[in-house]
């Protein structure tokens, strides 16, 4: 899957969870946008990430400077790469995805938050295809 997105977005850097972690435990700002639908995004989310719904216009970002480091993200990186490739063409010029999204984010054994900022172990897994990619203790039970 990974390979597949690389080659559909050349143009979208990809980031390991590693290298958000370390930006996060230095304080280095970052936007941190969560590109999945809101149902997605109140199961559970990554800790200070703001809900872009993935056919939003950028222009719903007219609060963030254009040189602001931003990194994308949805469940496997597809939306979310689609949507850094969208801000670049907007005139961004920090914006890069999480590689493997939050999936791979949780599979890592990475935090994941709700609404109220406490952790919690669960992420929305899109649909029953996509969620095998998530690790099955991680999947939550959405219908």
């Amino acid at each position: 899957m990974r390979g597949q997105i690389r080659r559909e977005y050349p143009s979208v850097r990809q980031i390991p969870p590693d290298t958000l972690a370390a930006w996060q435990a230095a304080n280095r700002p970052v936007v941190l946008l969560d590109i999945r639908e809101p149902n997605e995004y109140a199961v559970s989310r990554i800790a200070g990430a703001r809900n872009v719904v993935p056919n939003a216009s950028a222009a719903i970002l007219n609060d963030v400077p254009k040189n602001a480091r931003i990194v994308t993200y949805c469940s496997v990186g597809w939306r979310s790469s689609a949507y850094a490739e969208r801000l670049r063409e907007a005139g961004f010029t920090d914006v890069q995805n999480l590689d493997g999204s939050i999936f791979r984010w949780a599979n890592e054994g990475r935090v994941v938050v709700d609404s109220a900022g406490q952790s919690v172990r669960r992420v929305h897994p899109f649909d029953r295809l996509w969620g095998r990619l998530l690790r099955a203790d991680l999947r939550a039970d959405v219908r």
